[in-house]
């Protein structure tokens, strides 16, 4: 059985297989896309619209452009955006999410939505106030829409601990669901539970503890399934064969710097599509978190932007190049 092995080439400006292949598809631009209405787009997730026929892109906006914020409170009180796109490669704004669940002061992240049997499912970390520090209780929320604008609260899951973020949920082969996500009171390690029906979950603990981490994002590639998880020194990659044991693959994607605009950082929480036997990962970038960059410049230090890669399979090594141009491919989803 050949080791899959993430090496430095993957981060590396040498196109893979040592010259340039360029696939079909639409081109890339970097950034991929600013929220321009407060500057702080961050952990995407892209899902087919189908009444639209459009592509939507969910995120959390932070208030980046707002200098007089102090702490980290223009982290919080935040709703969540929308972006839309016919090919997955150009991005314009849309709106933010009509969430039918807010107090006077609330915060909203990292959403994960999915599409079962004609409804929306919207798993959102929400946050019951605006803070200056990351002290405070968080908790998944579920919500339903119909036409992914307008979305009704279901409920508030019960999961390991009060202080729970970012959901990754994925149907399991014997149809029923599975939810990975961050718990921050277990020094940050992903856990998971189960459900029969996206509406009654069951918490089953612990599923990856090597290190912390957060923003899991599972998915099926070249017939084996994978696990991204933000360790904020880029992205750390798992393999499983079951959906349950996960081996952790040396080495982070995204880790070291890219040379387009806006991509001259890491690469953080992150979204991954798989169309027909291409994967792309959709993640954020903190532009201004550089050398040469005015550290006092608040703006500047707190925006963020969307960029979009393609992961490839070379020689039993999964490696992804954001120096070459992306070319997009998204197949409408029709059923």
């Amino acid at each position: 059985m050949k080791k899959f092995i993430i090496t430095l080439a993957l981060l590396s400006v040498l196109p893979v297989g040592g010259q340039s292949q360029r696939r079909s598809g639409v081109p890339a631009p970097k950034p991929l896309f600013r929220d321009p209405v407060c500057d702080g787009a961050a952990d995407p997730v892209i899902i087919w619209n189908k009444a639209e026929k459009k592509w939507f892109m969910f995120y959390t906006n932070r208030r980046a452009n707002d200098p007089s914020l102090d702490g980290v409170s223009w982290v919080h009180g935040t709703r969540i955006g929308i972006a839309e796109s016919k090919d997955g490669a150009h991005w314009t704004y849309r709106d933010t999410a009509d969430i039918q669940y807010r107090l006077t002061d609330y915060t909203h992240w990292a959403p994960e939505v999915i599409e079962h049997d004609g409804l929306y499912h919207m798993y959102l970390t929400y946050v019951p106030g605006i803070f200056k520090d990351w002290r405070h209780p968080r908790d998944i929320m579920h919500l339903t829409s119909t036409n992914m604008i307008n979305w009704k609260y279901e409920s508030t899951l019960k999961l390991a601990s009060d202080r729970v973020i970012d959901a990754c949920v994925y149907r399991l082969p014997d149809g029923t669901w599975r939810m990975w996500y961050n718990n921050e009171r277990a020094g940050k390690s992903m856990f998971y539970a189960d459900s029969p029906d996206l509406y009654n979950w069951t918490d089953k603990g612990r599923v990856v503890s090597d290190q912390g981490g957060e923003g899991p994002k599972v998915f099926r590639w070249n017939e084996k399934y994978w696990m991204i998880t933000d360790v904020w020194k880029g992205l750390a990659l798992y393999q499983s064969d079951d959906l349950l044991t996960w081996k952790r693959i040396p080495g982070n994607l995204l880790q070291e710097p890219g040379k387009g605009e806006d991509d001259m950082v890491k690469g953080g929480h992150a979204d991954v599509v798989v169309c027909n036997d291409r994967a792309y990962v959709y993640y954020f970038t903190h532009p201004g978190r550089r050398d040469g960059v005015d550290s006092n410049d608040t703006t500047e230090q707190r925006r963020s932007s969307i960029q979009v890669v393609e992961l490839k399979m070379v020689d039993g090594q999964v490696v992804c190049n954001r120096d070459e141009i992306t070319y997009v491919k998204l197949k409408a989803k029709r059923k």
